[in-house]
Order: structure tokens, then sequence, then C-alpha cells
């Protein structure tokens, strides 16, 4: 019963936190009038990354429980992705992103082995998304726009979704994912944090 219990309260704040987790980024973008220190690579390779990942699930037909936050996290991102392009003066690509993402969803289940193989490679894609990001922050050592809020939100969902993958399907694929993608998380977050005290400190 407590197992029952632990599993619904961690679905249901998985998803309460995943309705909001990029608010706070479009907020201080929104405020900012800009997109500064925010990754365009880190952003469309994360955005490739969910996408894999919400067909895989629905492929494979999984409780619809385990992956109900991937939409509403695909809306937020896209949203974030025309805001970027808006700001940076390149609104004409976000035509030619459409177009690939589409494209995408469809290729993705034309065989069983296209599915398995994206989902191998996207752990590798999310890493790289996370990556790309922390090397824009090393780069100009400067947090800019990037809200620690979003990413310790992630890191938060990506610990409840160890716990309710190996309570339901057990998945080998998604667990490594979401292990990788926790540990990514909290050092993109500790990295914000460590630039906004050296600047605070400057």
């Amino acid at each position: 019963v407590m197992a029952a219990v632990l599993l619904e309260l961690a679905h249901w704040s998985t998803w309460v936190v995943c309705s909001v987790i990029k608010l706070p980024q479009l907020a201080a973008v929104l405020a900012a009038g800009s997109a500064r220190g925010l990754s365009l690579g880190s952003l469309v390779l994360e955005l490739a990354g969910f996408v894999v990942f919400l067909r895989y699930q629905i492929y494979y037909e999984y409780p619809l429980q385990t992956y109900l936050e991937y939409p509403i996290i695909i809306a937020q991102d896209v949203i974030l992705l025309l805001l970027i392009l808006h700001f940076s003066g390149n609104m004409k690509q976000a035509l030619l992103y459409a177009v690939t993402f589409w494209g995408g969803w469809y290729t993705l289940t034309l065989r069983r082995w296209i599915i398995d193989l994206a989902m191998n490679l996207c752990t590798l894609i999310s890493a790289a998304s996370k990556l790309a990001q922390l090397r824009c922050l090393w780069h100009t050592r400067d947090s800019g726009q990037v809200s620690a809020l979003t990413w310790s939100m992630s890191a938060y969902t990506c610990a409840t979704r160890i716990f309710t993958t190996v309570m339901t399907t057990n998945d080998l694929m998604v667990l490594i994912r979401f292990i990788t993608m926790l540990i990514l998380n909290i050092w993109v977050t500790a990295t914000i944090l460590r630039y906004r005290r050296a600047k605070k400190t400057d």
C-alpha cells in the first residue's frame, strides 16, 4: 500500500512540477527581453530528446501516467524556442524546425529498429543538450537569463521518474536516461548558481 501511495505521489508531483517547469525560464527571458546565456543548440537537442522519448513510450504502449508530462514540457520548450528565435532575430528558422520535428515524429515509428535506435541515441542527444548549456555557461562565465529554478525542477522530475520507472516498466534504457539526466541537471544548476554568486561578489 505504501509503495502504491508513493508511486501516485511521484506521478502527481512530477506532473505538477512539469506543468510550470519552464515558466521561471520563460518569465526571465520575457522580463529581460533577451535570451542571453541560453543555448539555442541545447534547447533544440532537448526538444529532440523529448520527442523521441514521448514517441517511444507511445509506441510501446507504456502507462500514460509514466509520460504524461512530456507533451506539457514539449509545448513549453516550443514557446521558449520561439522566444529565443524572436529575440535573436531568427524567426525565419521556426518553419524549418517545425518541418524537421514533424517529419521526425512520423519517421521514428516506420520500423521498430528505428525507434529502438532513436531511444538509445535519445540519452546521448539529451546529455549533449545539457553539455551544450554547460559549455555556453563556461564560455560566457555568466548565467544571464538562465533559470536555476527550471533546472533544479528538471533534476527533481528525473529523480521521481527513476522511482516510477523502477516501480512500473523497469525499462533499463529509460532508467539509464533518467539517471544520466539527473546528474547533468544537478551539474547545470550548480554551475548557474556558482556564476550567479560570482557576479554578486563582483
